[in-house]
């Protein structure tokens, strides 16, 4: 790997991408200017030198004129060994010299850009174009306004509906108007909700831009954000609206939301579906995981696209290397949670800096508090379930706390003996709780959970058939059991009836998951009930998932939850739990004998929490809710995070199986003329199925990578598989069926090189973590990519052999010891939990 400095080659490209021309060209006049007004020539840029080390004092300004050849932003560039920052004074200096509002401050790695007449320098990871700039500067938000605007409960309702209060149904309060109120769906904002945007509100006014809202499940901050939404465009402090949520079913949910309040007054797109125009929407919600595959956050949207960024879930949307989409926008920033992970609990910071100066980063990348702006702990506005219950807006379960005699054994300090026959004669193996379906597999235990669920569950209250229902098992294996097994029962019970529906597997294994968690809340999986003509609710009464259906999952008519595995993690016990504490109304309309239109409606006033794991206890009794909480680090298979479940069906051979046949054949140039024209083949191959084509306009990318693992790869005809692809398409690093699908489809211009994916990777790094001034970028860069890409390093700096670097090609000791001792730290941690490094072998 080299180490060349390259600040001013990697300037100019910034500044030509960004629209920008060092000469007289058929687009225009050259915009980029010496400081004293001249042209540049390609032999005066060519003196510069690579690193401007031939500039005196390793540095040059550039002036960036408008089309009437005007001053509007200084261009401060430095060599790749001084931060950009130590620039700073002198180049606003010469900004109010030459009349220029912004300044651009760079060293080819980390950039800066700067309105002098008002606040600081903020990163950014691409110069911002002419057109930008003329954005930027028309673009006039004025704080006092947003701080100052009256939000009252009608706030989204006069949206809805202008004219609602004329209506002669109206009875001057929502509670007195209730029929009206349901009939026109119209939403009124709770006092709560209102207190919450007015924190916000004050927050502004105290000069903050990131806010947090804790909010309980249930208590609508779907809604909260709608009018926070309308407060940011109504007073023009925002022109544009990033929502981002961390699953499908809840972009689709944020979608119908926003339509529902906002419209016809502001647009809501889904990105997914206006890929290319989406600028023309007021709102753009999109999953965060679109936004970084490929880091399309980067290459498809400006650092001021939106000037208001949301993030719904936030305690898990800003989990891993995530968080640099948040940093990457230069608008307010709002979290939404029901639980924020607080891994700043129980820390002293002192000692833990003391002691391993890395943990405080570690727990600082995950800690909602700290990302929003909240480092107190206390986040903008809270709003609690206990809250939410006193006031009658949300609902607490009916816990049925249900052990067999195993998992009271299971659950026991001393846990469940069994005798196991081995070879050497009888032993006895322990079993605790965690070990469920994971090390220990009971057949009647699992019939016992479903049979107690089916005798004691709430019922529907209109058809009093099983209300809908959600069941969390241990593993995708243990889901699809617990659902064979109902569907046994439901049959006995109910013959004919459901016809296997009555329980569905909802997992990342099972085709159109997502969808099928969205016709769950919609009431139309597998179709409707046939219990009441014409009564809307689901044929399936119980959707036994995994991990799928817990943060942010909206189904009101929710009447149980089943744990059907152990929980220890309070944040997910608490999302599980939340599933259900949504009050609803269930609805009939009929014709009653007079023919006459008749609607029997019931409220829904309790839900029932099956609990076979103790968890209730465990979280009210044993759980140690000041214990320092350890940061997860994601399990990984092939560059992807898999599923916690174990497979419980695994069965390793241990037969030998002896080699039959050797054949060696030398491969001569006609099989080197095929391996080049292979890449082609494949293309035609895919490009002709028909299969692959549907699931790639469906985004489906589970389906069409397994379609091409099992009916394309590794055929008789050509024996297609990955490395080949890479080999014959000239790749210096490994790639995945979806890049390649995605480059043969046009989706990705190109695959990109080993060190390109270096490049991005650091910018998320140090959008994360941005340099002081006193860091030298240029060798923290360097660190970063000979730790990713050179096993022999990561082994030295993980050992501490640094006398290893005496003699090591890669990195040498002094280049060592001009990396700032923090990030001789943190850099490797971050690797170890953020980056794939799978991903950079070749």
């Amino acid at each position: 790997m080299k180490n060349e400095a390259h600040a001013r080659i990697r300037i100019n490209q910034l500044l030509q991408e960004a629209g920008w021309r060092f000469f007289d060209n058929e687009e225009g006049e050259a915009n980029i200017l010496l400081e004293n007004r001249v042209k540049i020539t390609q032999k005066e840029i060519d003196a510069w030198g690579e690193d401007y080390e031939k500039t005196k004092n390793g540095s040059l300004d550039f002036l960036l004129v408008n089309s009437q050849n005007k001053p509007i932003c200084v261009l401060e560039a430095k060599k790749e060994s001084l931060h950009p920052l130590v620039a700073k004074e002198q180049a606003r200096k010469y900004a109010k010299t030459v009349g220029a509002q912004y300044v651009i401050l760079s060293n080819g790695i980390v950039h800066y850009f700067w309105d002098v007449t008002k606040g600081n320098p903020e990163p950014i990871y691409k110069f911002p174009s002419p057109t930008e700039i003329g954005a930027i500067k028309a673009w006039n938000p004025d704080r006092s306004a947003l701080a100052s605007e009256e939000v009252t409960n009608d706030y989204i309702a006069s949206i809805q509906m202008p004219d609602y209060a004329e209506g002669p149904e109206w009875k001057g309060t929502p509670e007195a108007s209730k029929d009206f109120v349901w009939t026109n769906q119209l939403r009124f904002l709770r006092y709560y909700q209102i207190n919450a945007i007015e924190a916000l509100q004050k927050a502004v006014a105290e000069g903050k831009d990131r806010f947090l809202f804790e909010m309980a499940t249930g208590t609508g901050k779907t809604l909260t954000s709608a009018a926070v939404i309308r407060l940011f465009l109504r007073t023009q402090n925002a022109r544009r609206v990033l929502f981002l949520v961390d699953r499908l079913e809840l972009e689709d949910q944020a979608w119908k939301a926003f339509t529902q309040y906002l419209k016809p007054d502001y647009s809501t797109f889904i990105y997914k579906e206006h890929k290319s125009d989406w600028h023309k929407a007021d709102i753009v919600v999109t999953t965060i995981q679109s936004l970084m595959f490929n880091d399309k956050y980067r290459h498809e949207f400006s650092p001021r696209d939106f000037d208001l960024i949301i993030s719904d879930e936030s305690h898990r949307s800003i989990s891993g290397n995530a968080r640099a989409v948040f940093e990457y926008f230069h608008g307010y920033k709002l979290g939404l949670t029901a639980t924020p992970r607080d891994y700043l609990k129980g820390v002293d910071h002192d000692k833990v800096k003391e002691n391993d100066p890395r943990e405080i980063e570690r727990r600082m990348l995950r800690d909602t508090y700290a990302t929003f702006g909240c480092e107190g702990g206390d986040p903008t506005f809270r709003y609690s379930l206990l809250d939410g219950v006193k006031d009658g807006y949300l609902i607490n379960p009916r816990v049925l706390d249900a052990r067999t005699e195993i998992t009271t054994q299971l659950l026991s300090d001393e846990g469940y003996a069994v005798a196991i026959t081995t070879e050497e004669g009888e032993e006895t193996d322990t079993f605790v709780s965690r070990d469920f379906e994971r090390r220990f597999f009971s057949e009647k235990t699992n019939r016992i959970f479903c049979q107690t669920f089916l005798e004691n569950a709430l019922r529907d209250p209109i058809t009093n058939e099983i209300g809908k229902t959600i069941m969390f098992a241990v593993s995708q294996n243990h889901a699809r059991k617990l659902t064979e097994i109902l569907n046994e029962f439901a049959e006995q019970l109910y013959p004919g009836r459901y016809n296997s529906d009555f329980a569905v597997q909802v997992t990342s294994q099972i085709d159109d998951a997502q969808q099928m968690t969205i016709n769950f809340t919609n009431n139309n999986l597998s179709g409707k009930t046939n219990w009441l003509e014409g009564y809307k609710s689901a044929k399936t009464r119980v959707c036994v998932t995994v991990g799928m259906m817990t943060t942010g999952y909206d189904c009101p008519d929710l009447l149980n939850i089943c744990m059907m595995r152990p929980i220890f993690s309070p944040a997910d016990f608490v999302q599980i739990k939340g599933r259900g504490t949504r009050k609803n109304t269930f609805e009939y309309t009929f014709k009653n004998e007079l023919n006459e239109k008749e609607t029997r409606r019931h409220e829904k006033e309790v839900f029932k929490l099956f609990d076979f794991f103790a968890n209730f206890e465990y979280f009210e009794e044993k759980f140690d809710y000041d214990e320092k909480l350890k940061l997860p680090k994601p399990k990984r298979r092939g560059g992807e995070i898999i599923d916690s479940g174990i497979d419980i069906d695994k069965y390793t051979s241990y037969r030998p199986d002896p080699l039959m046949t050797v054949r060696e054949e030398q491969i001569g140039y006609e099989g080197m003329k095929i391996d080049r024209m292979l890449f082609k083949k494949f293309e035609d191959r895919i490009k002709m199925d028909d299969i692959i084509r549907k699931n790639v306009e469906l985004d489906n990318w589970e389906y069409l990578i397994s379609h091409i693992q099992h009916e394309i790869f590794d055929k008789p005809e050509e024996y297609f598989n990955l490395e080949k692809l890479r080999k014959a398409a000239k790749i210096d690093r490994k790639i995945s069926i979806r890049e390649v699908v995605e480059k043969i489809f046009g989706i990705i211009p190109k695959f990109k090189s080993k060190d390109e994916l270096l490049e991005e990777e650091f910018d998320k790094f140090i959008s994360i973590y941005p340099p002081e001034e006193d860091v030298n970028v240029r060798a923290l860069k360097y660190f970063f990519k000979a730790y990713i890409i050179d096993q022999d390093i990561r082994k030295i700096i993980t050992t501490k052999d640094f006398h290893a670097l005496q003699t090591n090609p890669t990195l040498n000791i002094s280049q060592f010891k001009e990396v700032t001792p923090k990030y001789r730290e943190v850099i490797p941690v971050y690797i170890k939990d953020y980056v794939n490094l799978d991903g950079f072998a070749a």
